[in-house]
């Protein structure tokens, strides 16, 4: 409707003037009315964004800062399930900051959360980049108890659902789909990466899988395991500070078996270390282990068996790992693994971990999990057609999630598909000499395993070695080369043994008989 001109008797009159005031504030109001569906910001509009399953709970923008570009961040609850509640955000930067990308973040052991920190580092490397809180909040497995859906969201259905969710926001931002998608985690974070390679196919181009907690009942038998050892009588105790003991012995025996001698173990399968070498002459002291002490320690390096048949149940801790050994060696044992214990295979919050019996338990274990939270599927064959890459990564000196379970399942995917070349070709395994749990030790822990990813993606060009630095303060202190299991970094035989430089990757010195 038209706005009709308004014939005023008197001109420049008082009442002249107050007509034409409220003539113009109605107007006003008119526009301002009118405005906001016209002015709107594409970051307002995915507030009114329909998806299935999905509730946008806020769609903001963010200026700016000094360390953040601008950007628009969506919050929103996915409901696969009746009983699932899962939040999750969407960080997305400018169309002109954007790299046309997009980044899934893992999360940590059962911790709900989202991690700002995770989804800025997404943002300042260009990507479209998304997290969710798995479908609780907290870091205890409670939230499994009387709840399998919940338990499912947890397991593998809440980051492929993110994944849609969050390719779908993108899209709507900025009117077309990411190029290429990535995953980038570590340690449950790396167990959600293998899930999705294994069960999503097409969700992603490109993955990250760090310290991947894929045999999950594993590492929770282990701990239990350990914690028995050490807490039986309390005469198989080992103190923390008797760590440095057998850490030190450990380097004597075998640090020079990779031809220089460094404290890191490159290849800790070689090492046949006894740690008998160290009983105690006498009555016990700082500087010896006693005979139960020495059970304890080779139960460690052993791993859960079966005590009826003796057959292998886990992969125990390497050797170069025992100043980490407080995390399943402690006066408690390690709550990641028996609260697996007590709110999903028994269900009972008052479970002891002294009564769990190896030879009984371990097949109601495994029957419980039923696939929901290990990732050990080896047939990738569906993820490499669809031109899939994957990057694993593990520190052997891990004392969280056994090193060695990366190792078997990296053999297990070449027996499964038959064609070493194939598999190499989409998937590599880097074993990080002297690292502990994602980070960390003796080794060189710092390293960009995304940046590897991207270039093998977009130019396929497998990565031959990654840089890896360790750092000493503020100061960089050594570099070596990462290889490619089953390859090893060797030292060509002069110059600085800490300058990445001075060495080569290739096959693994063998010990001297």
């Amino acid at each position: 409707m038209g706005i009709r001109k308004i014939r005023l008797p008197y001109r420049d009159s008082c009442c002249t003037k107050m007509l034409r005031i409220r003539h113009s504030v109605a107007l006003l109001g008119c526009i301002l009315a009118i405005t906001p569906a016209f002015s709107q910001s594409p970051c307002d509009g995915l507030g009114a964004l329909k998806l299935p399953s999905t509730s946008i709970t806020a769609s903001q923008s963010v200026p700016a800062t000094a360390e953040l570009p601008a950007s628009c961040r969506v919050s929103a609850i996915l409901r696969p399930s009746a009983d699932s509640e899962i939040k999750m955000e969407v960080w997305l930067p400018s169309a002109d900051r954007w790299n046309g990308n997009f980044l899934a973040n893992g999360n940590g052991g059962w911790t709900g959360l989202i991690n700002p920190t995770a989804l800025s580092t997404g943002l300042q490397r260009g990507y479209a980049t998304v997290m969710c809180d798995l479908g609780h909040q907290g870091g205890s497995a409670s939230f499994a108890l009387g709840h399998p859906e919940k338990l499912i969201d947890f397991g593998y259905r809440a980051s492929h659902e993110m994944t849609v969710a969050g390719k779908a926001i993108a899209t709507s931002y900025y009117g077309r789909a990411p190029k290429l998608a990535y995953w980038t985690g570590c340690s449950a974070g790396g167990r959600q990466a293998m899930m999705e390679a294994q069960r999503y196919s097409q969700d992603f181009d490109g993955i990250v899988a760090g310290a991947p907690g894929l045999d999950w009942t594993g590492r929770a038998l282990l701990a239990v395991w350990i914690a028995q050892a050490m807490h039986k009588d309390e005469a198989g105790y080992i103190p923390p500070p008797k760590y440095a003991l057998i850490h030190s012995a450990v380097l004597q025996a075998c640090d020079v078996l990779d031809g220089v001698k460094d404290a890191v173990l490159e290849s800790p399968a070689q090492c046949k270390f006894d740690p008998q070498v160290l009983v105690c002459r006498g009555a016990d002291g700082p500087d010896c282990l006693t005979d139960a002490q020495v059970k304890t320690a080779r139960t460690i390096y052993a791993g859960p068996v079966n005590p009826r048949t003796n057959q292998a149940i886990a992969p125990g801790l390497e050797c170069g790992s025992e100043l980490g050994w407080a995390t399943m060696g402690g006066p408690q044992p390690l709550s990641l693994g028996t609260e697996l214990f007590k709110y999903v295979i028994f269900q009972n919050p008052d479970w002891d971990y002294r009564s769990f019996d190896f030879d009984k338990d371990v097949a109601q274990t495994l029957m419980a999990e039923a696939g929901i939270l290990n990732a050990r599927n080896p047939d990738l064959s569906a993820f490499f057609k669809h031109g899939g890459k994957l990057i694993q990564y593990h520190g052997w000196s891990d004392p969280q999630i056994p090193p060695r379970s990366s190792v078997i399942y990296y053999q297990s995917v070449l027996d499964s598909m038959g064609d070493r070349a194939k598999v190499q070709n989409s998937y590599r395994l880097f074993m990080v000499p002297g690292m502990a749990h994602c980070q960390g030790g003796d080794g060189t822990s710092t390293f960009d395993m995304l940046s590897a990813l991207e270039q093998w993606v977009t130019s396929g060009k497998a990565p031959e070695m990654i840089r890896a630095s360790r750092r000493s303060g503020d100061v960089i202190d050594r570099t070596r080369p990462l290889c490619p299991y089953p390859q090893v970094a060797r030292y060509k035989g002069a110059g600085d043994i800490n300058d990445a430089a001075n060495f080569v990757c290739g096959a693994e010195l063998r010990a001297s008989k």
